[in-house]
């Protein structure tokens, strides 16, 4: 498909966009406000169902205490034969709910405003509207497009990461449409992320009569936490932090419990595995006698490295960009996302395909307008060139 006949008729559906992006900034989803969650959810079905996609909707099913979250959504549309698409948005946000009643969605001037609307209301927009402007320009030349909205990205992904894996065993080339940089850059590597909980289980005792008597978790956890700010540096791009501490009752007490919640960062599979065994064998070393240690890394996101396969998908974008009249370079950043998911499966991934934006989390987040048209061009013009590269 010719770019510019894509650019056209995104630049005719502009004004729908922003007010359909009005209404899902509007409303407050959080990855734990699941009424919210489905809101938007109930939009992207509606969506596939009115553009004949097979739309398959996934109720989550709390399992031994676990808060309810958000349902599942999945957009099936066959083409006439070519690559098998992979698209990826989320529905939730990191924002709690009366977020969107304190700020609600603003424009001024080129940006608009609000809660999740570059993370990722913006982007969720774009792979719809990209797919439906290939149909409207009659393209079809694709095997599959499946669109997974997903309800729990905000918090890892716990649930809808086994369908990702699933749905990625079954793909040529997956997108995600987290938000551009705020340079417009594309994200072609993200570091994988490790969770680690460490536990650690001594002995109270009255702090000024017998203190001998206690074994302190919160002493053993400050020998834990100095070991693993030293970790940092050792290998190229790793990073590892102890982010939060949770231990003790009273300053007269000789703390009984302490917890440790650290991150582990890196690029490459080979160090975030090199970090991830440096961080168990420090959670088992014991300082203090006596003291319990139970170790917790539950959650993770292998690397998303750059492959010879990925690059390609990078200069096919750039391509496409150029085609479109603007400078496209792709970069690599530290946080994670479902990109990581797909790459870490084989899938030539890229993600960052969403508008420009920035501040996400935050109450300045925003996205640039300007760069709304552009980026469902990029997007579909980028699937419509698929077939042609190997």
């Amino acid at each position: 498909m010719d770019p510019q006949e894509l650019q056209q008729i995104a630049a005719r559906r502009y004004d729908e966009f922003v007010e359909d992006l009005r209404a899902m900034v509007n409303v407050d989803c959080g990855s734990f406000s699941p009424e919210g969650v489905n809101q938007i959810a109930d939009r992207c079905q509606a969506r596939f169902e009115a553009g004949g996609w097979k739309a398959d909707r996934i109720p989550h099913v709390p399992a031994g205490g676990e808060p309810q979250l958000g349902d599942l959504v999945i957009g099936r549309l066959e083409g006439r034969g070519g690559p098998r698409v992979l698209m990826i948005g989320h529905t939730d946000t990191v924002f709690e709910p009366g977020t969107a009643a304190e700020r609600p969605f603003r424009i001024e001037g080129d940006r608009a405003t609000g809660p999740g609307v570059s993370d990722m209301k913006g982007g969720l927009l774009t792979g719809l509207f990209a797919v439906e402007v290939l149909r409207e320009a009659g393209f079809d030349e694709f095997g599959s497009l499946t669109y997974i909205c997903n309800p729990d990205e905000e918090i890892g992904s716990p649930f809808s990461r086994p369908h990702i894996q699933q749905a990625a065993t079954d793909a040529d080339a997956a997108f995600v449409l987290e938000g551009a940089r705020e340079n417009g850059d594309i994200v072609s590597a993200r570091k994988g992320v490790s969770d680690f909980r460490i536990e650690i289980l001594g002995r109270a005792a009255h702090a000024g009569v017998e203190p001998e008597r206690g074994r302190s978790a919160i002493l053993e956890a400050a020998h834990k936490v100095i070991a693993l700010h030293e970790l940092n540096g050792r290998w190229p791009g790793v990073t590892v932090n102890s982010g939060l501490i949770e231990g003790g009752t009273r300053p007269n007490v000789v703390a009984e419990r302490c917890v440790l919640h650290v991150d582990v960062r890196s690029p490459h599979e080979e160090t975030l595995a090199a970090a991830e065994a440096e961080v168990r064998r420090i959670a088992d070393a014991i300082t203090v006698p006596d003291v319990l240690v139970d170790v917790d890394d539950g959650g993770w996101h292998r690397p998303m490295e750059k492959s010879e396969a990925g690059a390609r998908l990078v200069a096919l974008a750039i391509e496409v960009a150029k085609d479109l009249g603007f400078e496209l370079r792709d970069a690599a950043t530290g946080g994670a996302s479902d990109a990581n998911t797909t790459s870490a499966a084989g899938v030539p991934t890229l993600d960052g395909l969403g508008p420009v934006g920035g501040d996400d989390h935050g109450p300045r987040e925003w996205i640039d307008l300007t760069s709304v048209v552009p980026r469902i061009s990029l997007l579909a013009g980028i699937v419509s060139r698929l077939g042609t590269r190997a």
